[in-house]
């Protein structure tokens, strides 16, 4: 592929800043638009397993607009058929007039010769006939989930649903007690929507426009990594999709840029706050270290005695850097900062306020400091802590 020369150059302070309002995180939060508005600001919203504060796609609007209630967040992802969730950089709430534009995705899983469990004979057709009469169900209700906890002794019913939900079937259209319910798609997705009219390169250049603007600014890798694109899928539209070429001090890579996010320079307020190891700012980590000169590592599955931060370390964002680290817990009404790494005696104040924040936003009365990798600054961050509390 031939990239035309780009014509603007950015400092790196410029793209950071450029990212950070992108992803929501510089400026008054919209929030009359609210937990949907960042949704379809974002495109996605990562979903995963693990809970220590909330779970991550919780997490995501919190960071953004501050304390949102729970309930407030499920209601507003998953009522009025506005969201699906689908495969997109990972198991991902998606907005649902974004459906057309995953065709591409569905086609090549309808397409794929090998799947890594077994479909029984008449199973799939089964699910369908009852999720017609019934739904929407989850895989227990429709007669077997997994049989262990192990992903690859699936049931044929939970076989037959994922592979529907990947064909676009049947669509994701709650999680409820963390359970996938299933619906059909003819029923859960708006008339308007329902079809696979589009063809794989303009799915793509919808998919690299949408990347581009979610992240602001951003590499190839960058932009392929937003929706899990292949390198080359990116190549083959994104001189048609809307970006435009830029330079970045010390990125030494090409870059492309939303021409919208060009426009006027990012200034405003910057949220301090913690961030799910799961939110898109830093979904990716050369990008993330490149951007913020951080290195973010998930330690959840890392063995216990070789994690450095600690099980579900969550990254501190205050002044448009990140300064920081906290590993949480809960205890009854305590939230309990286990580890805390702070990037130097400045970052003291921020990480007290984004402790006592997230304390007050899941309902804990109380804040404990266990260990700080800088023991010199426990007694700080604690007297913080508490000054922040009262």
């Amino acid at each position: 592929m031939t990239t035309p020369p780009p014509t603007i150059q950015l400092s790196a302070d410029e793209a950071r800043r450029i990212v950070l309002r992108a992803q929501g995180f510089l400026g008054a939060p919209d929030r009359k638009a609210g937990v949907r508005g960042i949704l379809r600001h974002l495109g996605a919203v990562q979903l995963d397993t693990i809970s220590v504060l909330a779970r991550s796609h919780e997490l995501i609007p919190y960071a953004r607009l501050g304390a949102v209630d729970r309930r407030t967040v499920e209601k507003a992802y998953w009522t009025d058929t506005h969201a699906f969730e689908y495969w997109s950089h990972a198991a991902c709430i998606l907005p649902i007039e974004e459906w057309p534009h995953f065709a591409f995705r569905r086609r090549s899983y309808r397409n794929r010769p090998h799947w890594n469990h077994q479909l029984p004979d008449g199973v799939y057709d089964q699910v369908i006939k009852q999720l017609r009469a019934e739904g929407p169900l989850t895989a227990t209700e429709l007669g077997g989930a997994k049989r262990t906890s192990e992903w690859w002794d699936w049931s044929g019913t939970k076989v037959a649903v994922e592979r529907a939900l990947m064909y676009g079937e049947v669509v994701c259209v709650e999680r409820r007690g963390w359970k996938r319910v299933y619906d059909l798609a003819e029923r859960a997705v708006p008339d308007s929507l329902l079809h696979d009219d589009l063809d794989d390169t303009e799915c793509l250049r919808r998919l690299v426009r949408l990347a581009g603007q979610s992240l602001g600014v951003g590499t190839r890798a960058d932009i392929a990594d937003y929706h899990r694109l292949k390198g080359e899928q990116v190549d083959a539209v994104i001189a048609d999709s809307g970006l435009v070429p830029v330079t970045v001090e010390g990125w030494g890579k090409p870059a492309w840029a939303d021409p919208a996010a060009l426009e006027t320079p990012p200034r405003g307020r910057h949220r301090t706050t913690l961030l799910s190891p799961f939110d898109s700012l830093i979904w990716e980590r050369a990008r993330t270290e490149r951007v913020f000169g951080f290195t973010h590592r998930l330690e959840a599955y890392v063995p216990k005695p070789k994690r450095v931060y600690g099980y579900f370390a969550m990254p501190v964002l205050a002044g448009g850097h990140l300064v920081g680290r906290v590993d949480p817990a809960r205890e009854g009404s305590t939230l309990v900062a286990k580890q805390v790494t702070l990037d130097g005696p400045k970052a003291v104040p921020a990480v007290a306020q984004a402790l006592v924040e997230a304390a007050s936003w899941v309902n804990c009365t109380d804040v404990r400091v266990e260990k700080v990798a800088a023991p010199e600054l426990r007694e700080a961050l604690a007297r913080e802590v508490t000054r922040a509390t009262s």
